[in-house]
């Protein structure tokens, strides 16, 4: 039986030589099928008009920053808590039941300046409707220096940091972030979590600007590799695209590459999974 959802996405087609983005709606959406998380209904603390980032990845579904600038407010911590409850009491009624509500979006979910106190009303929703399922957040690591984010991650079930190279050039020219980024920082306050996060890292190929965006080498890889059992996380997820991105000349990383890397993790003690 397929979930039965409300969601339904803004897609944007951009003119230009760019292919279709989707913008999703705001606070909540869904639920949807994740390939990596289950039945998950989506939080996004972002405008439902537009993609709100502090990274600005050539690959996100959500379109390039400049193309989708929002012009409406952050919804509010009350907003947010209303939206949700309402939604899980009619799915406490009616169905789906969710395996996971996930901290998602239209941009970086931990830039919401009432983050932390989201989270503990959405833990508390989450205990007296749905106590068996996860909550997850994916974030960019952007914010994980500041303390209030940082504990506040560690609360939640799936602590899933993006760590897709530890290069500086790629996350410049692939990740492009819109602030200072220091990936040596960013490690250091991942290590910090003492195993409690979950280590997400994108491979692709393809070409940016007349470059190469090939990361499933093992001149990234190894190195990666050697960060992320510094890391030490309980976990890593490795993907690569499966949607439309904004830059049109990207492909996806191959089965065979994928389980190569996804092996490597393995042989390393720590549980890998692969998503095509």
């Amino acid at each position: 039986m397929g979930v039965k959802s409300d969601f339904i996405p803004i897609f944007a087609s951009k003119e230009k030589k760019y292919m279709a983005t989707v913008i999703y709606p705001s606070p909540i959406f869904g639920p949807v099928h994740s390939r990596r998380l289950g039945v998950s209904l989506g939080i996004n603390l972002l405008p439902a008009d537009g993609k709100f980032c502090t990274f600005d990845c050539i690959y996100c579904e959500c379109g390039f920053n400049a193309d989708f600038r929002p012009h409406q407010k952050l919804p509010t911590r009350e907003e947010v808590r209303h939206a949700l409850e309402a939604r899980l009491l009619d799915m406490q009624q009616n169905g789906p039941k969710p395996d996971v509500l996930t901290f998602a979006g239209n941009g970086e979910p931990t830039a919401h300046p009432q983050f932390a106190g989201i989270m503990e009303d959405t833990l508390a929703l989450r205990d007296k409707y749905f106590p068996e399922a996860k909550v997850s957040v994916l974030s960019n690591s952007t914010f994980i220096h500041k303390p209030e984010v940082f504990d506040a991650l560690n609360k939640v079930d799936n602590n899933i940091l993006k760590l897709d190279t530890i290069d500086a050039i790629y996350i410049n020219k692939v990740d492009r972030p819109t602030g200072h980024y220091d990936v040596k920082q960013v490690i250091e306050r991942m290590k910090a979590f003492k195993g409690n996060l979950i280590v997400q890292t994108l491979f692709m190929k393809g070409m940016f600007e007349g470059e190469s965006v090939d990361n499933t080498t093992d001149n990234y890889v190894l190195p990666w590799l050697e960060v992320v059992k510094e890391i030490a996380p309980r976990q890593v997820m490795i993907y690569t695209i499966d949607r439309e991105t904004p830059a049109p000349d990207l492909l996806k990383a191959t089965h065979e590459e994928l389980d190569r890397i996804g092996e490597l993790v393995r042989k390393a003690g720590i549980p890998c999974s692969v998503s095509y």
